[in-house]
């Protein structure tokens, strides 16, 4: 299966309309984000009515929402030093898992970091650790799995540094989220051997391509065009099959304040449904 980030279809539109727009451009799903703007944490106090209307518009569709991208961790850090955010942390996760079991999201995303506005250190790794298994805890408690993301930061850059946390929280509701284009990027990662050591924990794919860090640039991890990067697709998405993953994979861009967001959608599965053909993927 095949889908798209929310943030890659226009933002001033309502979701029958998103679901709808998901649909005829050719996606299986859509990816809900729960960014670190007012706006959209707002979300996780959607009512009973507004949850409904969703649903209601995903049954008419055949347009699922399958995974969350709750990336207001950054701004409410589960390593944060601040007590208050740590609570803030948990109490996000807790609405965002009970909006997951409620829309039916399988997957909601999180983002690698232990802190981001903040200084890292060992007790922000600690912090993290103890608040991501009391975040795995609470999904699991409701079947939701809770996936973290390979990042544009240093602290989870790869899946070997996921496998090093999730040996600490061993359950199968924490997973990982490689994101080919950051797990490309570092030039310190062997992406194939990283897929493989991985395969086994791998619950979703972003397909995004990015510019490698390198001595003396810090690389670009967004808004790089499809091609135009370091990312290897066909031998990622060989290595995936061969290693027989059959998930799912989403598209993520970032084209929805942009004036034609379904023309950049359309030019960008030019050359990425391609490489998922040759590769095996239908």
């Amino acid at each position: 299966m095949l889908g798209i980030y929310e943030k890659a279809l226009p933002k001033s539109i309502s979701w029958p309309e998103r679901l709808a727009l998901t649909k005829l451009l050719g996606f299986d799903f859509i990816e809900l984000s729960i960014d670190e703007t007012d706006e959209r944490i707002a979300r996780l106090d959607w009512t009973k009515a507004q949850r409904q209307e969703i649903l209601s518009a995903i049954m008419d569709t055949d347009i699922p929402i399958l995974s969350m991208c709750l990336s207001a961790h950054r701004r409410y850090p589960l390593g944060s030093a601040d007590i208050k955010k740590q609570e803030m942390a948990i109490e996000l996760l807790k609405k965002a898992v009970d909006l997951a079991s409620d829309l039916g999201i399988r997957t909601i995303q999180l983002a690698g970091y232990d802190v981001y506005y903040e200084p890292k250190t060992i007790a922000s790794r600690q912090t993290f650790i103890e608040n991501l298994a009391k975040c795995v805890a609470i999904a699991a408690n409701k079947g939701v799995v809770l996936a973290i993301e390979i990042m544009d930061d240093p602290f989870i850059n790869s899946i070997s540094k996921f496998l090093a946390i999730k040996s600490q929280i061993p359950s199968p509701y924490l997973q990982v989220y490689p994101d080919l284009g950051n797990l490309s990027a570092w030039p310190e990662n062997d992406v194939g051997h990283e897929l493989e050591k991985g395969i086994s924990e791998i619950s979703q794919i972003h397909l995004k391509d990015t510019l490698a860090v390198t001595s003396d640039f810090e690389g670009k991890f967004k808004n790089v065009k499809f091609g135009e990067g370091c990312v290897d697709f066909m031998g990622c998405l060989k290595t995936l099959k061969r290693l027989n993953y059959s998930g799912s994979f989403v598209m993520e861009m970032w084209s929805e304040t942009s004036p034609s967001p379904e023309v950049e959608i359309e030019n960008a599965k030019a050359i990425v449904l391609p490489f998922l053909k040759e590769a095996g993927y239908a």
